[in-house]
């Protein structure tokens, strides 16, 4: 599966800006597996989704095909960080009781991935893939000015991948005893440099500043910075959240 790395030159900024997952999202999760001894966070990037995992397994292998991504990792005492591919997890089989993929499934090949999954998986095991779309602001007219730089000025900078995401994944051929999932959402309150370093984390972002050597996001912070007030006050940005989770067939 070839590695499709737009992430690695940000590193940093992902690990700082990422948001977090609801802690609703990893008990429902634990609730999918009768065992919890293992589980297995592909495309971890740096650990956003393998720390919630930790809360409820005695272990996690989290694996990303990018050195800088797991280098700017979380550390944690139940996390083993590699850098592997999804479909070489290097795991032996029938060794995990959870497979996750978070806001990463759209970089993967998922044939490649799910069989993966399938060889790693106890049989009565569950594997969860999901991903978060655009964020909304608590304010109109913050949230026009986001939306108008997102699908305005770096519409044709998103890689294809992301209608992928955007869908929900629901295009996606899911191998897997699929399940029925509660509704989740993203929620963070950010201040203004905080959301900022946000957007600088987004791969359109970085196309951006390659095809034209300058930096997007000074386009729109002076807009948003004249409806945000004073700059260290924090807003609500939301992002609804798409998962599709299911068991191992046991045949």
């Amino acid at each position: 599966m070839t590695f499709k790395d737009h992430f690695s030159e940000r590193a940093t900024l992902y690990a700082a800006y990422r948001p977090r997952y609801p802690n609703a999202l990893f008990e429902f999760l634990a609730s999918l597996t009768r065992e919890h001894h293992t589980a297995l966070d592909c495309g971890t990037g740096n650990g956003q989704a393998a720390i919630g995992l930790a809360d409820h397994f005695d272990r996690v292998i989290a694996t990303d095909p990018s050195p800088a991504q797991i280098q700017n990792a979380t550390p944690h005492r139940k996390i083993e960080y590699r850098v592997a591919p999804a479909d070489s997890s290097g795991l032996p089989a029938r060794s995990v009781d959870l497979v996750t993929a978070a806001q990463s499934l759209h970089w993967f090949e998922p044939g490649a991935f799910f069989a993966e999954a399938k060889r790693v998986l106890i049989r009565d095991g569950a594997i969860a893939v999901w991903g978060y779309g655009d964020p909304v602001i608590d304010d109109v007219r913050l949230h026009e000015t986001l939306h108008a730089f997102n699908r305005g000025l770096l519409e044709a900078y998103w890689y294809p991948e992301r209608k992928i995401l955007l869908d929900g994944y629901s295009a996606v051929s899911f191998p897997f005893d699929e399940v029925k999932t509660p509704a989740f959402e993203l929620e963070m309150r950010w201040t203004l440099p905080e959301l900022e370093g946000y957007l600088r984390t987004w791969s359109a972002t970085a196309r951006f500043m390659a095809d034209h050597g300058t930096d997007p996001v000074k386009q729109v912070e002076k807009s948003l910075a004249a409806d945000w007030g004073d700059p260290a006050t924090r807003r609500v940005i939301r992002w609804p959240l798409a998962l599709r989770a299911g068991q191992n067939p046991t045949s």
